[in-house]
């Protein structure tokens, strides 16, 4: 089974991430902004309502929140996310064909979770869409085959998180930053979701979904007279209660700075990301300075770290920073994915860029754009419902003073350089930083150890463990034509592979910035032809065809034939099972045993390409490919995962690609023998 074919994907994806991430015109003199205060009440209930009559537009939105504090559930993590999934499917009144018929008979849209609802329609429908909201927040119907439909997904998502680098880099930073027994720490697990039954819904239900720390902000072309009735009508029936006032230790940074290192034999770029809890207030003198702050270190694109990381050293797609804020523990995060072989040179210009901006004063140029660029995008925001609902509850969750937002822009004007300066060292915090790396160890680990850093290891769950074993030698007795061999018996035996002459696969996968999941085709003849495909519904984004003539890539329209050796490796693409021939090759060795992919595989290289094959199973589990890329040597690597048989043969339904992120391409069907014609290498 060959691997898919990088640099087809990559042309494209590369032209879309490369299109989305320009830098953006520095912005104007920004404009007096005037946000309308909303009128205000509150129910015997607890529940305080906010509206806001603004009648440009024939729209009107509705915001239910609950504010409530965050708290743990133990052996029982994803009780909360199922609630949220529950929520809206149907209710006590109304069958969930039936409920949702009517939104979209209105043309509303409508969405409920475990904090609350959201709705928006056209203002002469929003009298029954907001009825709806409220018979779907106040009378859930959560019945036990939308459960166990729910708690399925929930699994099966968890599954496909398991190999996936982003999935346990974001996992273990939050493990290791606030603790597992913390609300941010928590993660779920296969085990937490088993453990959860339909009463705990129900009663997680019961015990947060209730009106004392309740808003309901109304934004749009409504009369507050009529919303002030029918909100009364709708919602005071619910009964009043407080939700539990749980506390927890806030987390502690550490003593110094330190590489938490997660070992993911599969990983062909490491995930690398810096953080340190914060408190930081939206009320806080500080506020304004550490988000200007963040801005100028990671979160534009001329920001230090982008321009430095992708622009500078093209390591990457792009290098960012956050910092959150809010009534409760946060984090500042600086992160970045990059290739295996720079991991090391990377944390050193990550350190480099926070010890500039807590050392150096920003230049006033920098500042005054960063400034301008960030009241600018507040300007545009301001036009927006959802952000003026954001806005009105901000200003009664956070305490803020009434006239925050109206003081907004003024108030990042007199931000200053000492200012930057002095929040940079206060919120990031270098010498009580983790730098958290999720990669492969047996590429990365040499290369950090010689950055003098300390150095801990920890497994996909937070867990400490070992330094990770990397690469052990195979048996003497273990030949490449042994390892091929066990391969091609493995997946239905040497006749039953030679027979096959045709391969057809179809599948699906998503990419960054495409609107729609893209479609994916191959097709391989055992006579050396190929054809694969990319495309997003009826368009055809990519199309590339291997026949006796030669080779071609067809990409939005344009053809270019290929030559040297794209043409050769094309060529050694086009065939169902190519273990066929590698075993007739006397040249090929073992170069040892690696984990990948959660177990020990051969290896073996041929020139650029290396081969993995599972020590137990036999089967193919990965396959590497160098390729010289803007000058750079960069490892591209598939990973073949959920073998089934198809007419006697196994073959992979599943293929996860780096390809600068992680591509997972999930085939919906594949035919041996079938589904391919001639016409199909034109």
């Amino acid at each position: 089974m060959k691997k898919i074919y990088p640099f087809l994907i990559l042309i494209f994806l590369t032209g879309i991430m490369q299109a989305q991430d320009r830098p953006q015109p520095k912005p104007g003199n920004a404009p007096v902004v005037n946000i309308k205060k909303p009128q205000t009440f509150v129910l015997a209930n607890g529940m305080k309502v906010l509206v806001v009559e603004n009648h440009k537009l024939p729209r009107v939105s509705f915001t239910l929140t609950l504010d409530n504090a965050p708290f743990t559930e133990g052996n029982k993590k994803g009780v909360d996310e199922l609630t949220s999934s529950l929520i809206g499917n149907g209710t006590k009144k109304t069958t969930k064909e039936a409920f949702n018929e009517e939104i979209d008979f209105y043309g509303a849209n409508i969405n409920f979770t475990s904090q609350g609802a959201y709705a928006s329609s056209l203002s002469k429908y929003s009298a029954r869409v907001l009825e709806l909201l409220a018979e779907g927040a106040l009378q859930p119907n959560f019945t036990q085959t939308e459960f166990d439909k729910e708690k399925a997904k929930l699994l099966e998502g968890l599954k496909a998180d398991e190999k996936s680098v982003p999935a346990i880099s974001n996992r273990v930073v939050d493990v290791l930053a606030f603790g597992k027994n913390h609300p941010t720490g928590e993660y779920l697990s296969e085990e937490t979701v088993k453990n959860v039954t339909l009463a705990d819904v129900q009663n997680n239900y019961n015990t947060y979904f209730v009106p004392e720390n309740a808003y309901l902000v109304v934004i749009g072309d409504i009369k507050f007279k009529e919303v002030k009735a029918a909100v009364e009508k709708l919602f005071s029936g619910w009964k009043k209660q407080a939700a539990p006032k749980n506390t927890y230790p806030n987390p502690t940074n550490v003593s110094n700075l330190q590489i938490d290192f997660v070992d993911v034999p599969n990983a062909v770029q490491s995930e690398i990301s810096l953080v340190n809890t914060v408190n930081l207030r939206m009320s806080d003198p500080d506020f304004f300075p550490a988000v200007i702050a963040n801005q100028i270190l990671g979160g534009d694109f001329n920001s230090y770290l982008n321009m430095n990381l992708r622009e500078e050293h093209a390591w990457t797609y792009g290098a960012n920073s956050s910092i959150g804020s809010g009534k409760y523990v946060t984090k500042f995060k600086a992160s970045s994915a990059v290739r295996n072989t720079v991991t090391d040179s990377a944390v050193v210009q990550f350190v480099k860029e926070i010890k500039r901006i807590r050392t150096e004063r920003v230049d006033p140029e920098v500042l005054r754009n960063v400034k301008a660029g960030y009241i600018g995008r507040f300007v545009m925001q301001v036009e927006k419902p959802q952000a003026v609902a954001r806005y009105a509850l901000n200003i009664e969750t956070e305490k803020l003073p009434a006239d925050f937002y109206e003081k907004y822009i003024q108030t990042i004007n007199n931000v200053t350089a000492d200012d930057i300066y002095r929040v940079a060292n206060k919120y990031f915090l270098l010498d009580n930083m983790r730098i958290v790396i999720v990669g492969k160890g047996s590429d990365v680990i040499s290369g950090l150890e010689k950055l003098q850093i300390p150095i801990y290891y920890f497994d996909k769950y937070g867990n400490p463990v070992e330094k990770p074993a990397t690469k052990k030698e195979a048996p003497k007795d273990i030949s490449a034509k042994t390892v091929f061999e066990n391969y091609i018996n493995a997946i239905g035996g040497e006749k039953a592979v030679s027979a096959v002459k045709t391969l057809y696969m179809n599948g699906s996968t998503t990419v960054p910035q495409a609107p729609t999941p893209l479609t994916f085709t191959s097709k391989l003849d055992s006579k050396g032809k190929m054809m694969v495909s990319l495309s997003m519904g009826t368009m055809n984004l990519m199309k590339q065809v291997v026949n006796e003539k030669g080779a071609y890539v067809e990409q939005q329209g344009k053809r270019k034939n290929l030559e040297g050796e794209d043409l050769a490796e094309m060529k050694a693409n086009a065939a169902p099972f190519e273990e066929l021939q590698l075993a007739k090759r006397t040249d090929l060795k073992v170069e040892g045993i690696e984990p990948i992919n959660g177990s020990d595989a051969y290896v073996i290289k041929d020139g650029k390409t290396k081969y993995y094959y599972d020590v137990k199973s036999g089967l193919k589990t990965a396959e590497s490919k160098v390729r010289e890329q803007g000058g750079k040597s960069v490892e591209q690597i598939t990973n073949f995962n959920d073998y089934k048989e198809v007419k006697g043969i196994k073959v992979p339904f599943n293929l996860v690609q780096n390809v600068g992120f992680e591509l997972d391409i999930k085939m919906s069907d594949i035919k041996i023998n079938e589904g391919v014609s001639e016409k199909d290498f034109l």
